[in-house]
């Protein structure tokens, strides 16, 4: 288990640790007589926390710089303890080491009392997401091991966490240099009956082992080989939690593709009929499907969250601020996706470890926000899978920012995702697959929609395309929008736009079944409608091309934009080199 020492400058964490593993025999007496040695060589007494405290500014200034990890044992289990520095300049170190802790130890020493502080590092501590949190009452020997002191300290301090929706096992009085309450009774305050800190941590409940969650394996890439004869693909990634055992159902999110395990490859010996998390692996499947990298593959039963919106807690190390409006490239497993923030719920402000409303997160802060993403993404609470839940933002080619998912938040797609979800895993098929049609056909089957306003040569656009394409051995067929409202939508209102949706992106999902480019254009759909459209023609792709000006740049949602009433044939030789170049045109196809 991971658990995180935390709290306010000369509040004792590195004292409490040094004396933990002093007690317990954990620390060799080389060591200890090492660190006395250097204590009396610099004219200081000793301190456990000179044990933990490795860097040599540390022991001068008698602060903690890094964030110190420790391996413990104790009669229960293995620990990493991680020594958080609690100094302001230090705090992107603190946030650094309680990243990847399970529990935390927070300590407040008991002259002093609640600081303002201490509430911050509670808070911190809810963002990270850790729940299972002991506060030590430190320093007790300083007010006469004083009971109604100590009960005063857990009554204010109890009633803050609850605010943040933390409930705490247990308040422990210590006094960490005098070793009270720390791996021993204490007869100094024998009027406490609770755990002492080593019981309390022993207590804490340990995550499920990797093994035992749900599977989870990002695609990492898709080999394709053929000495076999066969053209089978290996889909290829690292299995992060769960079993995979070969006649396994499972589906890609975000894609929503589903097959059942064919075999578990290796390289070398027999090929294995299950892997587990830790492994890395490729699996083929019954029935051939294209799956890109940045899907997560899992059982159909426990797939992870799709959505394009996620509440997340991170923190901001970019030079530049990280700002609304701006557009950042967010990469989660092996995905990788263009990222806006949302909303900005709140910031704790590192230079001043303040709380405070901004429109910005500056660098060292830390923040709660909704981000929102260019296109579906697949992922999990942090909480619940450790490795499907953490995030790094990317602004131009710097890593500016990591953080935490703390839960999916519902976007206006998710009644869809759910239906095509339904949909897909019932869709009663002939004797080819996708992936077998679009071996024999040579080419991807592909939605290219084209939008913009009336009258700016959508429609030209759109013929010219389908003539370029269909001449360079392209199963497409154009798809007027004109043509879905006369025929499948002549029973409703033209002003169902829901319903003339939802119709559209089933007819465009038979067509693409079928293995076809589908061009199409239509002024009652129009561009904010694309996030509808290309969820229903899950699982096949779609591609966004824009007319209109210039000055404009390009939309939210476009892939391309081109100038409104330009050349038709120059126009669709341009949609031609850009689909060509993201592998949607037949093998071999120049672009």
């Amino acid at each position: 288990m991971n658990i995180v020492i935390v709290g306010h400058v000369d509040h004792g964490k590195s004292t409490l640790v040094g004396r933990l593993l002093a007690d317990t025999g954990t620390i060799s007496d080389v060591h200890v007589k090492k660190v006395q040695a250097t204590c009396r060589r610099q004219g200081k007494r000793f301190e456990y926390a000179f044990l933990l405290d490795a860097l040599e500014a540390e022991q001068e200034q008698g602060i903690t710089i890094d964030a110190a990890r420790v391996f413990f044992r104790s009669e229960r289990r293995d620990y990493i303890i991680i020594d958080a520095p609690g100094h302001v300049e230090f705090l992107k170190n603190m946030v650094t080491g309680a990243a990847r802790a399970e529990s935390a130890v927070l300590l407040i020493d008991a002259n002093e009392g609640v600081r303002e502080n201490s509430r911050r590092h509670g808070y911190l501590l809810s963002m990270l997401g850790i729940r299972q949190i002991v506060v030590a009452v430190n320093k007790m020997d300083l007010v006469s091991y004083d009971r109604t002191t100590f009960l005063a300290i857990v009554e204010q301090y109890k009633a803050f966490l609850h605010e943040l929706g933390v409930q705490t096992q247990h308040f422990v009085p210590i006094s960490a240099r005098e070793g009270d309450l720390i791996a021993k009774r204490s007869d100094a305050m024998a009027w406490y009956d609770g755990p002492t800190i080593l019981e309390a941590i022993d207590g804490f409940t340990k995550r499920p082992p990797p093994i035992g969650q749900p599977l989870r394996m990002p695609v990492q890439d898709v080999y394709k080989f053929n000495v076999r004869g066969d053209d089978h693909r290996i889909i290829v990634g690292r299995v992060e939690s769960g079993v995979l055992e070969v006649g396994d159902r499972v589906v890609f999110s975000p894609s929503n593709k589903s097959s059942i395990v064919r075999s578990i490859e290796a390289f070398v010996g027999d090929a294995p009929q299950r892997a587990s998390a830790g492994q890395s692996t490729g699996v083929t499947m019954v029935e051939e499907i294209y799956v890109e990298r940045g899907e997560i593959m899992s059982h159909v039963k426990d797939a992870p969250g799709v959505s394009t919106m996620l509440r997340a807690n991170l923190f901001w190390l970019g030079r530049r601020p990280m700002e609304l409006g701006r557009r950042y490239k967010l990469k989660l497993g092996t995905a990788e996706t263009d990222v806006r923030i949302h909303a900005i719920q709140r910031v704790l402000d590192a230079s001043a470890l303040e709380t405070r409303d901004k429109n910005n997160i500056e660098r060292h802060d830390v923040a709660e926000v909704v981000l929102r993403t260019r296109t579906p993404i697949a992922f999990d609470p942090s909480h619940h899978i450790e490795t499907t839940g953490r995030f790094v933002i990317v602004d131009g080619y710097d890593i500016a920012g990591g953080g935490i998912v703390r839960e999916l938040v519902a976007d206006d797609q998710q009644q869809e995702r759910l239906e095509t979800r339904i949909r897909d895993l019932d869709w009663v098929r002939g004797e080819l697959t996708p992936g077998q049609r679009s071996d024999l056909i040579g080419h991807p089957a592909t939605l290219v929609m084209i939008t913009g306003n009336v009258g700016v040569g959508k429609h030209a656009l759109a013929r010219k395309l389908e003539v370029l394409l269909v001449r360079s051995n392209h199963h497409a067929y154009l798809l007027d929008g004109k043509n879905v409202v006369l025929g499948v939508d002549a029973d409703i209102q033209l002003d169902d736009r829901a319903e003339l949706v939802r119709r559209f992106g089933e007819v465009a999902h038979i067509l693409l079944d079928a293995g076809l480019v589908v061009v199409s254009t239509v002024n009652v759909i129009g561009l904010g409608d694309h996030r509808t459209i290309a969820t229903r023609i899950t699982p096949f792709g779609m591609f966004v091309v824009h007319l209109g000006t210039a000055a404009a740049g390009l939309p939210e949602g476009a892939d391309i934009r081109l100038n409104e009433k330009c050349d038709p044939v120059e126009g669709a030789e341009a949609i031609m080199v850009e689909l060509a170049k993201r592998k949607r045109l037949r093998t071999g196809m120049r672009a």
